[in-house]
């Protein structure tokens, strides 16, 4: 190009430095060969922007729909093809089941849900039943403790209100408060109480006695089969717990006097069964003629791990809960009332008192199986209907995990050594009792025979026989709990503590903890909160969140509709409360709060100097 020629592409562009941005973006335009923008944009750039636009508030009314529906199926009350509803509340014919898991906290469904997805091989995604239909949770103090027994968190749930730790239905200023079951049964409706314990045991006793400290169970008795203020207010009773029904001129009875309840009850109009037999012959509920009083145990029915293997002896708690149901759904077939069914997992308590891991998994999927057998129940009726689970409280401190050294914990538990346990600790704890004392029984057989009176000390025995209750000892591991790397410690711990049962349970149970390194921290209760399950949310919306446990209990009458037979039940009881009808009166100072303040680390608990009659079997409060 001749010098003092303007280049081509400067031709009419201004020779300054600022040039405008307009130029410089023809310019830009020639040399890359792309359309000019002009300041000014086109229909297409608009017509994605509104495409984008419409995208972006579809997508957000979508999600806004979606949130929306999901909440009105969640907390709207239900609208079934059964009956009609008005306030959140059926108001025609309905069935209420009210299922307790007895000591059973939120780790004995971690330990459970961990153990059987090791045990069968099940993905990790897998749940029990009870997961599925997880509402809330509860919080469970009394109003003499941080820390409730069984008594005074079934007297929230049967009364809706707060009491003492100890009271049967009875508030701390001593008047009885009427329950739900027996408000229930003055509406119309037919009732029952299914358990795994003794039917006088603190749980069933609440919702049909009333006595003002739970170790009166022979007067529960005597209430529970109509020697009661307001009559007979049961239909039906499955459990156990005969020895309090019989007369202590009996082999079998604990009571201490000489009164027959089992004929006092046949005297009200119950039919009675007491073993297997019988129970067959209820034909899960089609055979069965109400009122009806089935007791299959002297005490307690054995935990699920030693029940299994004495399935002609006793029923299982589904197998009760299923009978129950189909019994009263009989009865009340051509009634407009339904019938409230208290459903107790009692046992989950007594193996978290033991710390007996074992126990507890095959307690807890007991439960499980029950759960869903009125799950299918409540699918299959006609009748409107709600199922509401939850525990009175937590037993044991249990922790799936455990610390066994000073050095810091690796982060393991370990389901399978659960697995290999064929028998519970208090099982094993009795055959090792029965041994001693000459019985020689053989580590297979899951027999629970009434514990000797005068045992053979293991200090009295010659070497050769000591030598001999060391193997049995191993071998009862072995086979027992599937442990063959026992200590020389511990099976001196089981050879000098078998002349008492409960110790020896408890080295049985704190042997397999350890190696499945399952933790407990108590073997009393503790204050930790306790789920709250339900069949359907929206009937049971009251319930979702956390609540008190009295709110369960205001529940139950309210879903009933029974509010004003509450108040007249309660007021009549109070009439009659003259009498002494609920036992000795207990002093002040085992009604009020004891629980609020520190009175050093080695405080004991004194015997409760109650003059109560028929204590306790077990010895220690659940």
């Amino acid at each position: 190009m001749a010098r003092g020629e303007e280049p081509l592409l400067s031709q009419g562009r201004p020779s300054s430095d600022h040039s405008d941005d307009r130029s410089i973006e023809e310019e830009d335009a020639l040399l890359t060969g792309q359309k000019q923008q002009s300041g000014k944009q086109g229909w297409p750039f608009w017509r994605e922007i509104g495409l984008f636009a419409w995208a972006v508030i579809a997508t957000a009314l979508v999600i806004i729909l979606a949130v929306l529906y999901q909440h009105q199926q969640q907390t709207s009350s239900p609208k079934p093809s059964r009956g009609e509803w008005k306030n959140g509340r059926p108001t025609g014919k309905r069935n209420l089941i009210f299922m307790v898991s007895d000591g059973m906290g939120p780790t004995s469904l971690s330990l459970t849900r961990s153990f059987r997805q090791t045990t069968t091989g099940l993905p990790i995604d897998d749940v029990l039943v009870l997961d599925e239909h997880l509402i809330g949770s509860s919080r469970t103090r009394s109003t003499s403790s941080l820390v409730t027994d069984s008594a005074a968190g079934a007297t929230a749930f049967s009364c809706g209100q707060k009491s003492y730790n100890g009271a049967i239905s009875v508030l701390p200023n001593r008047d009885p408060c009427g329950t739900v079951l027996e408000a229930a049964k003055r509406a119309g409706y037919m009732t029952g109480l299914v358990v795994t314990t003794r039917i006088t045991d603190a749980t069933p006793a609440c919702f049909a006695a009333h006595v003002n400290h739970r170790e009166e169970e022979d007067m529960v008795a005597e209430q529970e089969v109509g020697e009661h203020p307001l009559g007979r207010v049961l239909d039906l009773m499955l459990g156990g717990g005969r020895c309090h029904f019989l007369p202590n001129t009996t082999g079998g009875s604990c009571r201490n006097d000489e009164r027959d309840i089992v004929d006092l009850a046949k005297k009200n109009g119950f039919s009675y069964v007491s073993d297997r037999k019988g129970f067959d012959g209820l034909n899960f509920g089609t055979g069965v003629k109400l009122p009806l009083l089935g007791l299959f145990a002297d005490t307690d029915i054995p935990y699920e791990v030693d029940r299994r293997n004495m399935d002609d002896v006793y029923p299982s708690l589904d197998e009760m809960a299923r009978t129950a149901l189909t019994a009263l759904q009989d009865a009340t077939e051509d009634s407009d009332k339904g019938f409230f069914l208290m459903i107790e997992g009692s046992r989950i308590d007594h193996a978290g008192h033991g710390n007996d891991p074992v126990a507890q998994v095959h307690e807890v999927l007991a439960y499980d199986k029950a759960f869903a057998s009125v799950l299918d129940f409540l699918e299959r009726d006609d009748v409107e209907g709600v199922l509401v689970g939850t525990s009175d409280h937590e037993t044991g401190g249990l922790a799936t995990a455990r610390q066994l050294h000073d050095t810091y914990p690796e982060y393991h538990w370990f389901p399978a050594v659960l697995a290999n346990a064929s028998h519970s600790a208090e099982n094993l704890a009795y055959q090792l009792r029965d041994h001693i004392a000459g019985h020689h029984v053989s580590p297979l057989d899951t027999g629970i025979k009434t514990p000797p009176r005068s045992p053979a000390s293991p200090d009295s025995l010659s070497p050769d026989s000591q030598q001999h209750l060391t193997q049995y000892i191993q071998n009862l591991l072995s086979t027992g709990l599937g442990i063959s790397d026992a200590t020389d410690a511990e099976i001196s711990r089981l050879v000098h503590s078998s002349s008492d049962p409960w110790p020896a349970s408890y080295i049985f149970a704190d042997m397999i903890s350890r190696r499945a390194q399952v933790g407990w921290t108590t073997h009393g209760h503790s204050a930790v909160d306790v789920n709250i399950y339900a069949s359907d949310p929206g009937q049971a919306k009251p319930l979702r969140g956390n609540r008190e446990n009295t709110e369960i209990g205001l529940f139950l009458r309210e879903y009933l509709d029974l509010e004003s037979e509450v108040e007249a039940v309660t007021k009549e009881l109070k009439e009659k409360g003259e009498g002494g009808w609920m036992g000795k009166v207990l002093p002040e100072a085992n009604v009020g709060n004891r629980g609020d303040h520190y009175e050093g680390d080695f405080r004991k608990r004194g015997v409760l100097d109650c003059g109560c009659v028929g204590g306790g079997v077990e010895g220690h409060v659940h």
